[in-house]
């Protein structure tokens, strides 16, 4: 009941779009921007750490990162993150949004920069020391999801909520697009200075020395968008929600968002006992939020699946169809050009403008409408590109492959990629939304951590003769894609335990207004029922 809300969340809900929005937005979207950098540059520069660190002599196709290596070095991230969420997500409920945030940032900026920094010049010494930093990089990368998600959605107001979480959350498409762009100009400008022959021309000197740099580079890179914006993160107050729902200082919060929202908000005194203090393992949570957080978690974790095994590995689907040359064709340098141009392709075409569609509709149409469309929608093309894989792979539908992968990755961003991340900072109680949101999100890293992890090996050609060295044989692409596609109707079917959230209030869809009138009405009774003298 929206005349039970405290007038600083009111004040927060009807308040207009204004200048500290868009900062918020993008104090916390470079958060995002750094985290996808970070994550998906290392599927460009694999291909590269397997001709330096494992050549074969006499071999006739370049050295490949061994199963098991390659596993982790894709993985590893993705476990740090996992933990992460759940760790920071649940610090956040407890200490504050802002008292964690800036503490994320740090460690994803001194990771990022350590990444590039090994220790040795042995591979297993460099794989482990680049394993080791992208772990506590992941580590910090995972509390940024929870706590930008909810810093968000508890700044914005109740009609444009969804785009501005939605707008953070976009950012990841330009952290993608950054890496690829970043990665092109890196590897044209060492081809250019140290112009190296193809490897069936000569094994040896097709990775020059200096290819050694191009990699620990691309990593580095990706810490200085999050410290250029470190101190803003400092200086942002913590969010009026927290502030008065959970750490009961009604004064505080009227306080400061008088300054963000440049009007003069009345304090006033909460009924400060809550007469539903539940927690997350009680039976009221599970009565009110149980099929909720299933919905939450299911369809992240199912999403997923599909998504980051597209992502991380799709280089291998592009060398598959033949959009990137066989690599004995190619120097080291070049190799990396060719990755990351055709991954820079399919987010400049799908990538971004599905997150910002998005960004435009999802207060418009729903999350609800936006999530069922994007799986179904990936569903229809997965199988399309599945079934007929014979026909795609034929030099003269190449293009038609990559159209419709292309779609598959646009409807997952104008989908449930976005959805599942703005959907969980909505529906939960202010005492409990970051970790809710963290164990939602691990969910979704858990089923990123299968997708990277099994693609490696379900991917691989029916033939072990004629898969990649060291693996054992898979089901092959086409399979694979079946799978998937499974996968994404999965997520559809799930998608019904999520409710919608658009227009409504945080408190309103909680059920935080509802027990702040409880205990009134259960004061105002105690009053009227006490025993008074007979006349």
């Amino acid at each position: 009941m929206a005349g039970d809300q405290l007038k600083v969340l009111n004040a927060l809900d009807v308040a207009k779009t204004q200048w500290y929005h868009f900062t918020a937005i993008i104090i916390a979207g470079m958060g995002f921007f750094t985290d996808a950098y970070d994550l998906f540059c290392i599927s460009l520069v694999t291909k590269l750490l397997g001709r330096i660190y494992y050549h074969v002599d006499g071999s006739k196709k370049p050295g490949t990162l061994p199963p098991n290596v390659s596993a982790a070095v894709n993985g590893v991230a993705l476990c740090g993150t996992l933990a992460g969420q759940l760790f920071f997500g649940w610090l956040g409920d407890k200490l504050g949004r802002k008292r964690v945030y800036g503490l994320t940032l740090m460690l994803m900026c001194l990771s990022s920069i350590a990444s590039g920094l090994s220790f040795g010049k042995e591979p297993k010494t460099v794989m482990a020391t680049l394993c080791f930093f992208r772990f506590w990089l992941g580590f910090g990368i995972g509390g940024d999801y929870p706590l930008s998600a909810t810093i968000m959605s508890e700044y914005a107001n109740k009609k444009t909520r969804g785009a501005f979480i939605a707008a953070v959350f976009a950012m990841q498409g330009f952290g993608i697009l950054a890496g690829g762009v970043f990665a092109i100009i890196i590897s044209s400008a060492f081809n250019a200075r140290f112009n190296a022959p193809a490897y069936e021309v000569d094994p040896i000197a097709s990775t020059p020395l200096q290819a050694d740099y191009v990699w620990r580079i691309i990593l580095m890179v990706g810490a200085i968008p999050a410290l250029l914006t470190f101190y803003w993160r400092m200086k942002m107050p913590e969010t009026a929600r927290y502030t008065a729902l959970v750490a009961k200082n009604t004064k505080q919060a009227a306080a400061d968002m008088s300054k963000v929202l440049n009007v003069d908000i009345e304090a006033e005194q909460p009924n400060v006992e809550q007469k539903k203090s539940y927690g997350l393992f009680s039976k009221e949570f599970l009565r009110r939020h149980g099929l909720h957080l299933l919905g939450t978690t299911s369809t992240w974790f199912l999403l997923d699946i599909a998504f980051y095994s597209q992502n991380l590995f799709q280089k291998d689907i592009f060398s598959a169809i033949g959009w990137i040359p066989p690599a004995k064709t190619m120097n080291a340098t070049q190799e990396v050009f060719r990755i990351a141009r055709a991954q820079t392709l399919i987010a400049l075409c799908s990538t971004v403008p599905g997150y910002w569609f998005t960004v435009a509709l999802i207060d418009r149409i729903g999350r609800f409408a936006i999530q069922i469309l994007g799986f179904f929608m990936m569903t229809v093309f997965m199988f399309a590109l599945a079934f007929p894989y014979n026909h795609w792979t034929h030099p003269d539908h190449r293009i038609g492959f990559v159209v419709l992968y292309s779609l598959t990755f646009f409807f997952a961003n104008f989908g449930p990629n976005a959805t599942t991340f703005v959907v969980p900072a909505e529906i939960f109680p202010a005492r409990l939304r970051s970790t809710c949101h963290g164990i939602s999100a691990a969910s979704g890293k858990l089923g990123a951590i299968i997708g990277a992890f099994g693609f490696l090996y379900l991917a691989q050609n029916q033939d072990k003769a004629k898969a990649d060295a060291g693996y054992p044989a898979g089901i092959g692409v086409k399979n694979s894609l079946i799978v998937l596609g499974v996968v994404n109707f999965l997520g559809l079917i799930f998608t019904f335990l999520v409710p919608e959230s658009k227009g409504k209030s945080l408190e309103e869809m909680t059920g935080e207004n509802e027990d702040m009138a409880e205990i009134g009405m259960d004061r105002s009774a105690s009053y009227n029922n006490r025993t008074g003298p007979v006349v």
